[in-house]
């Protein structure tokens, strides 16, 4: 099998960056890879992504099924041509939606039978079907379909979990491969699960691994456990992934998350969580959240950040962003979004040059010592 990774400077500990090679382009890691749901990343446009430096947006195989759908997408040229974005896609395989929509679905070894939120119609989601969706999609990455669990089940529902998830992604290879041999060229990768049991992580990921895919996922965290049982597990879990294939760790995004995914040696992440809070009207700043609706910003003339060097930063006062959130106007979430994916897509870069010069971790300290002592004086000022 082709490498589509490579390692391009680390050693001094766990954290590397690198290059992954895929169909639309070389995307640099760590990469933070904004979340386009719908096929879109919501209140920003493609090419100010792409301005922004973003070179793989991640898509939801769930959603896109349900609306369009995969027959639509497919004969409009898979999610690129349907939706104008050049650079690379990764879809999801709609495990996640097994976790977040639990009373809409029910679990048997053939796969997921799901009911729709959008109109109480029925689908079957197999291992199988997920891959021809994705491959309708085009995608460059997809992910087979897996069962995620929430903390504090008993040991023999995640065991049961991991079971299923190592079978799914057999079927899942297996499909995989007759359509790459038919000329398909995106990437699958496995999914490690095993909730928060240290064994049945590392036997999940002996799994996984074994069955050699170009990339493996460390999924099931971050889903509302404590963040010291987060850190344990991530680390436990990410041991046991080869050094030589992409490690992706699903839906993280926050800074102090970033940061505990990069030291334990993972390349990928993504997550709502910028894109969400802009569209409240909180901002990501190097001391902390701002939360812009708030009274104090009524007349404030200056820019989010004075630091920044995103158009919205250039141009617009705290004020106006306010006055914007608080009279509904679509500006205000677009100026926000831009803001906090400028905020990450720099954290990353300075991650990665922090990586190269070998000061990972005096970065990482002084980055989160600022972000934090803002987080608890904006705490003490409520």
């Amino acid at each position: 099998m082709n490498q589509i990774f490579s390692v391009t400077s680390g050693g001094h500990s766990s954290a590397r960056t690198g290059e992954l090679v895929l169909p639309h382009g070389i995307v640099e890691t760590p990469v933070f890879m904004p979340v386009g749901t719908a096929a879109t990343v919501k209140a920003i446009l493609h090419e100010r992504l792409r301005e922004l430096g973003f070179r793989l947006i991640l898509g939801n195989t769930y959603h896109l099924y349900l609306r369009p759908g995969t027959r639509t997408i497919g004969s409009l040229g898979g999610l690129h041509g349907f939706s104008g974005w050049k650079e690379n896609v990764l879809t999801d395989s709609g495990g996640y939606q097994v976790f977040s929509l639990a009373g809409l679905r029910k679990i048997s070894d053939e796969g997921v039978l799901f009911q729709s939120h959008l109109d109480g119609s029925r689908h079957m989601f197999t291992p199988e079907s997920v891959v021809a969706a994705q491959v309708a999609f085009n995608s460059d990455i997809q992910m087979p379909l897996d069962v995620c669990t929430a903390p504090g089940i008993a040991e023999r529902e995640a065991e049961e979990a991991v079971v299923r998830t190592s079978a799914w992604a057999r079927r899942a290879r297996d499909s995989w491969r007759a359509e790459r041999d038919q000329g398909y060229c995106g990437q699958l990768f496995g999914i490690v699960q095993g909730n928060f049991f240290p064994h049945l992580r590392r036997r999940s990921a002996e799994e996984i691994t074994a069955l050699d895919l170009p990339g493996n996922a460390i999924g099931g965290l971050s889903v509302g456990e404590e963040r010291g049982l987060f850190r344990d597990t991530l680390f436990e879990t990410a041991r046991h992934l080869p050094a030589d294939k992409p490690r992706y760790l699903m839906g993280i995004g926050t800074p102090d998350y970033i940061f505990d995914a990069v030291e334990a040696g993972m390349d990928m992440f993504d997550c709502v969580f910028p894109t969400r809070i802009a569209r409240n009207g909180t901002v990501l700043t190097p001391d902390g959240r701002l939360v812009l609706r708030h009274e104090a910003h009524r007349q404030d003339d200056a820019p989010i950040d004075p630091e920044c060097g995103c158009m919205t930063c250039k141009r617009y006062s705290r004020a106006y962003l306010r006055h914007l959130f608080k009279s509904n106007e679509m500006l205000g979430p677009m100026l926000t979004t831009e803001h906090n994916l400028y905020y990450i897509a720099d954290l990353l870069a300075g991650i990665r040059k922090a990586v190269r010069a070998g000061s990972f971790s005096a970065h990482r300290n002084a980055i989160l010592n600022r972000f934090e002592e803002g987080e608890r004086a904006r705490q003490d000022r409520r």
